[in-house]
């Protein structure tokens, strides 16, 4: 009893679910309402066309063969010619009418999602996998794409014509309707199955595909890795493993649809011969004309070919529901950091305070930050230093407002970082990466990032300010030189050149620099250190140093183990008291001079 009570109340919520996804999906297509009202009405145009049909021959059958009036069987003739061309240009014009609609429609939602997940914070992309959420945005869109191109015209069309044709039939010959009807609860609780099943089996499919994509997108962009370890069998049985469980979830959706689909096609066959059977006796009776048991045939196909395409729909239907709730599931997740209801604007330059500050990547993780409280103030350079995992860099992120603190609070010029419009907070606050991330484009599009309405002299002018207008000035196409994805035609110091350029546009109050510096060669570092002084000059600097030598020159140094703040204070202060900074220094002077 609890097992069917169970299955029954998950039936109930799969239900739920249909209804508002289709309701969502509703409300999103409410600015095509005029086409849609359009497309209604060439719909009910061609329906009724092919219900005249039936009609034309059972006319032509009793009144110009029966009687041998040619005039008769003329104009039935004429009238299906008229009813062939009206339904040709109608068809033609609602395929035209609902594909816009539904390439608009799918446009809109291409395009809410992707903006969505540009405003998710980083903590959502953290926990989520980066082929899942390209499946929502490729695959899961692409399940829409028939359905609403084309199977949303056949759901429509044949709803209405199999109700049509009921009403037909039944004013035609109620004896042969209740015939024909006999089927209809074999073909009603195999549907109910059907629909229970494939539901399932879809959001399976759907999961699966993400997890596939996953596995894929995993695979191209570790390429450089899988192949200096030889790793390439391995990482081919990882995805053959992951193709075989979405292998395995379509054919599970394949045998749902195995055994539906004949029952369908039966229904309508075994229905056809009682049709025969019984208008054929009631014709010998007198009762009815060979004229009407022919249109009943003829029109039966309209009842059961909506059937069969409806049933073949369900697929379609079930596929594209599972991906539109993976969608909707995308659009309802909340950006962690939210923007303020009523922002309060940023001073141009103020300290920077961190009072109390706890923080957890997850609610099921550890803290990274306890009770971290940090006074930075204007114009000071700070350098944050410890080991990996300590928490140095969670500090920047949180100065950044890329996270909010789990406990404590934030504060620029003494206000909290979430009363802060992000816009705001992102004009005075700049953050440079330890390896800098080029978009496809040319060097000048990657510079302009860091403000949008830059003019090219203004670019030129933030090129010069870190040393580098000159060497890419040199390339044959200058600074329009294509970079190509990911930056793959520079070398990673012109990267990162680039990539403090950005900041040098920006011109922000608090610069973040996660030791911008480390990943270039000796002579591009010489270049940058003293472009890096001049872009300091005047700011607020917080530098993650994972080189010991950046500390030496900041005011202050801050040591970060074990998610606290255990030493701070200038460089020649901490080495003299002997404690965690001076050890670290100690051991990094020994590897500089080893080397």
């Amino acid at each position: 009893m609890w097992s069917m009570a169970a299955v029954d109340e998950q039936d109930r919520l799969d239900r739920a679910r249909a209804v508002h996804v289709i309701r969502r999906a509703g409300r999103m297509l409410r600015p095509y309402r005029r086409q849609m009202a359009a497309a209604a009405g060439l719909i009910v145009l061609q329906t009724f066309s092919v219900l005249a049909g039936p009609f034309l021959v059972r006319y032509a059958i009793d009144h110009g063969l029966a009687e041998r009036d040619g005039g008769a069987l003329n104009r039935a003739v004429v009238g299906y010619a008229l009813v062939a061309i009206v339904a040709f240009f109608t068809l033609r014009k609602q395929v035209a009418l609902i594909g816009r609609i539904g390439e608009g429609f799918l446009r809109d939602l291409r395009l809410r999602a992707f903006d969505h997940l540009q405003r998710l914070s980083l903590g959502w992309f953290d926990r989520e996998k980066a082929g899942v959420v390209v499946s929502r945005l490729t695959s899961d869109i692409d399940s829409l794409a028939e359905l609403v191109q084309m199977g949303l015209l056949m759901f429509v069309a044949n709803v209405l014509l199999l109700v049509l044709s009921v009403v037909v039939l039944g004013i035609v010959s109620w004896q042969l309707l209740l015939v024909a009807l006999i089927a209809l609860p074999f073909v009603i609780a195999a549907s109910i199955k059907f629909q229970r099943d494939s539901n399932k089996a879809y959001l399976v499919v759907r999961d699966r595909i993400g997890a596939t994509l996953s596995s894929l997108q995993e695979g191209l962009t570790g390429v450089r890795v899988i192949q200096a370890y030889a790793r390439e069998r391995r990482q081919v049985e990882g995805f053959n493993r992951a193709s075989g469980e979405l292998f395995d979830a379509h054919m599970d959706s394949v045998r749902v649809s195995a055994w539906y689909l004949p029952v369908i096609e039966g229904a309508g066959a075994l229905t056809t011969a009682a049709t025969l059977l019984v208008g054929g006796w009631l014709v010998h009776q007198g009762d009815i004309t060979l004229g009407t048991v022919t249109f009943f045939v003829l029109t039966l196909s309209n009842l059961f070919e909506p059937l069969n395409q409806l049933s073949q729909l369900f697929n379609l239907v079930q596929s594209a529901g599972a991906g539109l709730n993976k969608l909707f599931g995308l659009l309802d997740s909340d950006p962690e950091v939210a923007e303020a209801a009523f922002p309060m604007p940023l001073a141009a330059a103020g300290a920077v305070d961190l009072e109390d500050v706890s923080f957890r990547y997850g609610s099921d993780r550890p803290l990274v930050l306890r009770d971290v409280t940090l006074h930075i103030a204007t114009g000071e350079r700070l350098a944050v230093v410890g080991p990996t995992g300590a928490g140095k860099s969670t500090v920047a992120k949180l100065v950044a407002r890329l996270y909010d603190p789990a406990g404590g609070t934030v504060r620029i010029g003494g206000v909290d970082l979430r009363d802060v419009a992000l816009t705001d907070l992102r004009r005075h606050v700049c953050v440079v990466p330890q390896e800098g991330f080029l978009f496809a484009g040319s060097i000048r599009d990657n510079v302009r990032i860091g403000r949008a309405d830059a003019t090219d002299a203004e670019v030129d002018a933030a090129l010069a300010a870190v040393g580098a207008l000159d060497r890419f000035a040199a390339l044959p196409e200058g600074l329009d030189t294509p970079v190509r994805e990911r930056g793959s035609r520079l070398s990673a110091g012109e990267k990162q050149l680039v990539s403090l350029s950005r900041a040098a546009l920006a011109d922000p109050e608090v610069l973040v620099l996660d030791e911008a510096t480390s990943s270039l060669d000796p002579g591009t570092e010489r270049l940058v250190e003293h472009a890096i002084e001049a872009l300091m000059s005047g700011r607020t600097v917080i530098v993650i140093a994972h080189r010991l030598s950046t500390a030496q020159r900041a005011d202050r140094v801050a040591v970060v183990d074990g998610g606290r703040i255990v030493e701070l204070g200038p460089h020649r202060a901490l080495i003299e008291l002997g404690g965690r900074y001076a050890s670290l220094f100690a051991t990094w002077s020994a590897g500089v001079a080893a080397h």
